[in-house]
């Protein structure tokens, strides 16, 4: 978990990097995966190339903004934090100014790559804005700001259904709850790597609102989240090859919970990691699927 702490006479793009965190790229991963669930299933298996590839990149643009405002809105609580006291801006080697510089140039390069697109998509795109903008200062009075992550994190669901079928169906609406479930899982086995550091210094987070039934909530969360992608099977007409891939990332949650059962620092951090291979195990179902269709 640990990380060289970034020297003073680094080049200022490493420094830039190291705040967008490029060298960590789970983040981004996690934003991808219920990405291309929604463009997959509401493209039926072929969304537009311009969608596929706007989104894509719309998803690294964001999550680096996301990290730039996060960091500058905890820059006071991060050095108190073991795990991100090393960051370059509450290391005091980027300074504010230039993290907000950085969200709004990425946030605006990613509204541009929206602008061919419709009208839904584009007022959408304003809601995920505000979503990314404000998600760090949820932290301060939100018992379970995974939550408020989760439509963060997800908000590419309904956007790519709008931008493929210029209409939100109940599919989008349970696949984004879906997400919100799996953000909740994940982000509460990352926020147990901090509690004690937490706790002391005031941040709310899901692990600490869920005190000694944090692993419960866990794998009730990856629960709801896979019975909600099964409604939305339902609801799509998908078939047995989506199912399969259920299965898969229920196994995978299901493993998560001998990382996380003993609270561990290191097997929770291992947890949260490996959740990429959830979300790649409903794509893969997804994409079979519209393959053997």
């Amino acid at each position: 978990m640990s990380s060289v702490r970034p020297s003073a006479a680094a080049p200022r793009w490493l420094l830039y990097a190291r705040l967008l965190r490029l060298h960590r790229p789970i983040g981004t991963l996690l934003l991808l995966w219920p990405t291309l669930w929604a463009l997959f299933v509401a493209g039926h298996g072929a969304p537009p190339a311009y969608v596929l590839v706007a989104f894509c990149v719309g998803t690294l643009l964001m999550r680096s903004a996301g990290c730039a405002i996060n960091d500058w809105a905890d820059r006071d609580f991060d050095r108190h934090v073991e795990r991100t006291a090393e960051r370059p801006l509450t290391a005091g080697l980027i300074r504010p100014g230039e993290a907000l510089a950085l969200f709004v140039v990425l946030s605006l390069v990613s509204f541009l790559l929206v602008l061919p697109l419709n009208g839904l998509t584009i007022g959408l795109a304003f809601v995920g804005a505000f979503l990314a903008a404000s998600y760090p200062f949820t932290k301060r009075f939100v018992a379970i700001p995974q939550a408020y992550l989760g439509i963060a994190f997800g908000f590419g669901i309904p956007m790519a259904w709008a931008a493929i079928q210029g209409a939100l169906p109940l599919s989008s609406w349970a696949m984004l709850a879906a997400n919100v479930f799996w953000a909740i899982a994940y982000d509460t086995e990352y926020a147990m790597v901090d509690r004690d550091d937490d706790l002391k210094i005031g941040i709310r987070t899901s692990a600490i609102t869920f005190g000694r039934f944090d692993v419960a909530a866990v794998m009730a969360s990856y629960a709801a989240s896979l019975a909600l992608l099964a409604w939305v099977g339902r609801l799509e007409e998908l078939g047995p090859a989506y199912y399969a891939g259920l299965v898969v990332a229920a196994g995978i949650a299901a493993y998560h919970w001998t990382l996380i059962r003993d609270r561990g620092r290191e097997g929770c951090f291992r947890a949260f990691n490996h959740n990429t291979w959830f979300g790649a195990a409903v794509f893969a179902g997804i994409a079979v699927d519209f393959v053997l269709a």
